[in-house]
């Protein structure tokens, strides 16, 4: 309910956004082009709320769009922006064409009208529609929508995402209303071959140029800059306020100064509904947390059974499985991953040594692939990712939270162990405990040969992994406009094209940007070689999320990166496993490790990227 009212409030805010204000005169123009036309305002701003609505469940549910750059919904807004522009300074072409088309053949009203009424509700569907993906970048609160709640909760999603949207048509409804009695009043004001209309064309065509190259974001950021009202803050303080009454500054963050074990969602707990709870069937251990819960619309397999839960020859590889054809059968263990997740990777050794002393004797392990990033939805990168760590077991992919949902989980990585009756029996968060999984998964096993009758007894096997001490004291840092709050030289939660230059002293845990740099909801690019990235971080491991800009033919590009440990070249003790003479070589979709040490200390790191391209999203430490 907080988000559902802070969501209907920030869409009334979204109209004084520093994003916005710029549009606004361009919304006002298109809304009382027409004087006297009274439906005008709402085609143009309820096909802009749909617009709105359309483009976030596209944004957020297809994975065919995954590599298509957010840039490319504003080349496209922009091309709208300029043909309707184009038609306000040029009537009498546009009607001419016009005419062209079946069933408009009165001239007159076209060239009367401007653009006139006789075609001019598809003229505004168009023009508001193209609004829509410009808004979508324009409120935290709509972005958390889109990260958080929507994978989460699809009817949640909608809900508050509809409640951001009415807010938002009121206000522009009000502003329209108020401009168009004006208007009314003002005769040359709908003179088609007036100065008005021909100011609101020119004005169209340059909101499509400021939009395609950029400019409307160095307005927006000169307006935060010079101190001008910060819907952000607002937003956010009306979201901590509801929250939380009692206490304004209140934090219930994980702690992020201490060596991370798990990473939390800010998902909400979900109400789920499960199986009738049914009393234990003989053998099974008292910690019993209730039944298990079905795989909930996956959206790819990899590793999957071959046929059957008994992992026969026979039946296609990689084909839908349920967990349900393993229950009275195995031993499960399920385990929500994120594959460049670090605390995730930090565990994949165990998950390999455990399924390889155990499968034979009964245990499956199940991974749920719930992917933090967009990039992660992408099977091929996960399919590329478990040949990375020579991952056996099977992996389904949670695309939209389903699953993830489904179980109330809140952490990567979060393993569940399910008994041969289907029973959860057992479940740990985050990284460590491993002796003490590997005894409950021994003892279910033992219960399920007891169970079957079968006379061996199972014992725990040596392990034959190395023992890992995390020593980082930095926290993981996003670059990302969603979730950028370490921004040391730059406007945290907005997307937009910058020049940046790297102070003289950087303070510890913060990012800085050097060079010119596009800041996304879920990444910063790069747009020049020679572009940096510098920060001074205390830990013994550094890792940065990358992925490499695809080339004309939609292949990888070969993205390099100099990588400098206080102020000189990082020597080759100190590199990580993925930097070679001093040089990262960013290939594919992933985590990249480019700084190793024995010890945990304090340092700074440049990298310095060679040539454009490069998508960067988190610091990461161990």
């Amino acid at each position: 309910m907080t988000l559902f009212i802070v969501s209907f409030i920030a869409g009334i805010l979204t109209v004084l956004a520093p994003c916005i204000l710029p549009l606004l005169p361009v919304i006002l123009g298109g809304a009382v082009a027409e004087a006297g036309n009274k439906r005008r305002p709402f085609i143009i701003i309820g096909s802009l709320s749909i617009s709105v609505f359309l483009f976030t469940l596209l944004l957020k549910g297809s994975t065919a769009l995954i590599t298509v750059s957010p840039s490319f919904w504003s080349y496209v807004s922009a091309l709208i922006f300029i043909a309707f522009g184009l038609t306000l300074l040029f009537p009498e072409t546009w009607a001419r064409i016009v005419l062209k088309i079946p069933g408009h053949n009165k001239p007159d009203r076209w060239i009367t009208k401007g653009y006139g009424t006789g075609g001019s509700f598809w003229t505004d569907v168009i023009v508001g529609a193209a609004l829509g993906p410009v808004f979508t970048t324009c409120s935290p609160t709509f972005f958390v929508i889109l990260a958080t709640v929507l994978p989460q909760s699809l009817s949640m999603g909608i809900v508050d995402l509809w409640a951001y949207i009415i807010g938002l048509a009121l206000s522009l409804l009000l502003i329209s209303f108020i401009g168009q009695k004006l208007v009314d009043r003002l005769e040359w004001a709908s003179d088609p071959k007036g100065w008005f209309k021909k100011a609101l064309g020119v004005l169209f065509i340059i909101l499509a140029l400021a939009i395609a190259f950029g400019w409307d974001k160095e307005v927006e950021a000169d307006i935060l800059h010079s101190g001008f009202f910060d819907v952000t803050n607002v937003e956010q303080s009306i979201h901590q306020y509801l929250a939380n009454p009692s206490s304004s500054n209140s934090n219930s963050d994980v702690n992020l100064n201490q060596s991370p074990v798990a990473i939390p969602s800010n998902s909400p707990n979900s109400n789920n509904s499960v199986a009738n709870v049914i009393p234990n069937p003989p053998g099974v251990p008292t910690h019993d947390e209730g039944p298990y819960i079905e795989i909930v619309n996956p959206a790819g397999f990899i590793n999957s059974p071959k046929g059957n839960a008994e992992g026969s020859s026979t039946g296609p590889a990689d084909a839908p499985f349920t967990l349900s054809q393993f229950i009275g059968k195995k031993v499960v263990l399920v385990d929500f991953v994120d594959y460049s997740c670090i605390n995730c990777e930090r565990t994949f050794p165990y998950l390999n040594d455990w399924y390889s002393k155990y499968k034979d004797q009964g245990l499956e392990i199940v991974a749920i692939h719930t992917p933090e990033f967009s990039f992660e939805k992408d099977i091929a990168n996960v399919t590329a990712a478990a040949k990375q760590f020579g991952l056996q077991f099977p992996i389904v992919l949670d695309n939209d939270y389903s699953t993830w949902n489904a179980y109330g989980n809140e952490y990567w990585p979060h393993k569940y162990l399910i008994d041969i009756h289907g029973r959860v029996i057992y479940d740990h968060i985050g990284e460590g405990g491993y002796d003490e999984t590997e005894a409950e998964i021994v003892q279910a096993l033992n219960q399920r040969a007891q169970y079957l009758g079968l006379t061996a007894s199972i014992t725990e096997g040596s392990s034959t992994v190395p023992a890992y001490n995390i020593q980082a004291q930095s926290p993981e840092t996003y670059f990302g406009a969603m979730r950028n709050e370490f921004f040391g030289n730059g406007l945290p939660s907005i997307i937009h094209t910058g020049t940046f230059s790297i102070p003289d002293q950087l303070s510890p845990n913060e990012f800085y940007l050097g060079g010119q740099w596009d800041i996304q909801n879920e990444y910063i690019q790069n747009l020049e070689a020679g572009a940096q990235i510098s920060y001074v971080f205390n830990a013994s491991k550094m890792y940065i999320i990358a992925v490499p800009s695809t080339n004309s033919s939609g292949s990888p590009m070969i993205i390099t990166a100099q990588i400098l440990i206080d102020g000189k070249p990082i020597t080759s003790a100190q590199s990580g496993t993925d930097v070679k003479n001093g040089i990262l070589t960013i290939t594919s979709s992933r985590l990249y490790n480019i700084f190793s040490d024995t010890v945990a200390g304090q340092h700074r790191v440049d990298v310095i990227f060679q040539q454009s391209g490069a998508e960067a999203f988190t610091f990461t430490f161990g």
